[in-house]
């Protein structure tokens, strides 16, 4: 199903990517509409795809979860078999926030959170008895300078 995105859709967009815990009513507000359009462009939109599942946003560090590591991974596999059990074990393990296959030098790179080093080398262990991967170099960030979930709309 396609559907046009018109400056009203952007506008409702932006207020749900804020905040999408707001009532209807301020959402119309913000945008200058009233509450059923809003609805009916909203309902569209998820039938559309262009909304998806909405979540809560949780603070890691407030949950013990301090460490970031972005892991770069190389590998000289790249059977259908070997990455079936490679993309399953990446599903399986929660640790992993993102991971994205890309072009170049480095094949993965996986954004992993953990409570500290102990807890990552677990999971480096658990990971590589699991899939031969040729080489895996692990990134700690420092600080988290911005994150967001937001697209520039």
């Amino acid at each position: 199903m396609s559907v046009r995105i018109d400056a009203l859709d952007r506008k409702i967009l932006e207020q749900l990517q804020r905040d999408a815990s707001q009532s209807l009513d301020d959402i119309a507000k913000q945008v200058g509409s009233s509450k059923t359009p809003v609805w009916n462009r909203i309902r569209k939109m998820r039938e559309a795809g262009i909304i998806g599942q909405q979540t809560v946003l949780l603070d890691a560090e407030a949950l013990g979860f301090e460490a970031c590591f972005f892991v770069l991974i190389r590998t000289s596999e790249h059977e259908a078999d070997w990455q079936a059990k490679f993309l399953k074990a990446l599903r399986d393990r929660p640790e992993v926030q993102e991971a994205h296959r890309l072009a170049g030098d480095i094949d993965y790179i996986l954004k992993v959170r953990v409570k500290n080093a102990r807890a990552y080398d677990a999971f480096y262990q658990a990971l590589i008895s699991e899939v031969r991967v040729h080489n895996v170099t692990a990134l700690l960030s420092m600080e988290e300078i911005k994150s967001t979930v937001a697209l520039p709309l």
